[in-house]
């Protein structure tokens, strides 16, 4: 039963994922020529060259690339792809009455990356993929070796350096602007936004400033054993993870105990456990 609602809540996600792609691109980027990479970009430069629909191209460019990551990548890689593949060039038919919102270059750029960004971080996040270059960069891997980050921007920026001779180099320029912002957003929603802060402190009097941590903050702290290079003398380290709002009341902890304590604070990409976000 749980297996089912989960593949439901993903199937629910690759839907929403790729209508909200799919509408940022008839919204923002197909009426302004912006092919900001992908197999979709190369259906915005066929589509204004032969007027053949972004969502055929599509479709027609995943048909052989599927065939192939079938016979050398197997079902179970392609199973995970397919359910996106097909919604979303089934999403930019049905979404193509939406009419244009700007026709201001850079604007349609950030906004359609935006839109495209959120919805492929969604659909990612559901377990999917629109499959196009994505999965292109996997088959390269496979035979070539390279790896499927450098393959895929390889073939994005291939699509946009096409749309820069067939279009106009300015129009290329835009293109970067939205892949850039697309990638960032993709990147936030599946990482979220994150404002939590890991702090080491390295500290002979660990016990107390970890009790303070605790009573203070409401946060748990681990202790961790380390050595000086230089004095070859035992520390006391402790790791804990805090709010970005917590850091000067654990500055001033740590002052009030320890004012000679060493600490670091660094940024944290993403948090999974009790009292953050859940696994």
């Amino acid at each position: 039963m749980k297996d089912w609602k989960k593949y439901t809540r993903e199937l629910l996600g690759i839907v929403l994922g790729t209508a909200l792609t799919a509408a940022s691109f008839n919204m923002f980027l197909i009426p302004n020529k912006i092919a900001s990479g992908g197999i979709s970009g190369l259906g915005v430069i066929l589509y204004h060259l032969y007027d053949v629909p972004v969502g055929i191209t599509v479709f027609l460019a995943n048909v052989p690339l599927f065939i192939l990551a079938w016979v050398s990548l197997g079902w179970k890689f392609v199973g995970h792809s397919l359910a996106g593949s097909l919604l979303f060039p089934l999403m930019l038919g049905m979404t193509g009455f939406l009419p244009l919102v700007t026709g201001d270059l850079l604007l349609g750029s950030i906004f359609g990356g935006i839109g495209g960004g959120i919805g492929l971080g969604i659909v990612f996040r559901s377990q999917g993929s629109t499959g196009g270059t994505a999965l292109a960069a996997q088959l390269i891997n496979h035979f070539w070796g390279l790896s499927s980050g450098f393959s895929l921007i390889l073939a994005d920026m291939l699509i946009v350096i096409l749309a820069g001779v067939i279009f106009s180099p300015e129009l290329a320029m835009f293109a970067l602007i939205s892949l850039f912002v697309t990638s960032k957003c993709i990147d936030l929603v599946q990482e979220g936004f994150s404002i939590s802060k890991a702090a080491l402190i390295i500290s002979p009097k660990k016990e107390l400033i970890a009790g303070k941590v605790l009573e203070d903050l409401g946060r748990g702290a681990t202790f961790l054993e380390g050595r000086g290079a230089y004095t070859k003398e035992e520390k006391g380290i402790i790791l804990c993870v805090i709010s970005q709002a917590q850091v000067s009341r654990l500055k001033k902890i740590v002052k009030e105990v320890d004012p000679q304590a060493f600490v670091i604070v660094s940024s944290v990409g993403e948090v999974l456990g009790e009292g953050f976000q859940r696994i």
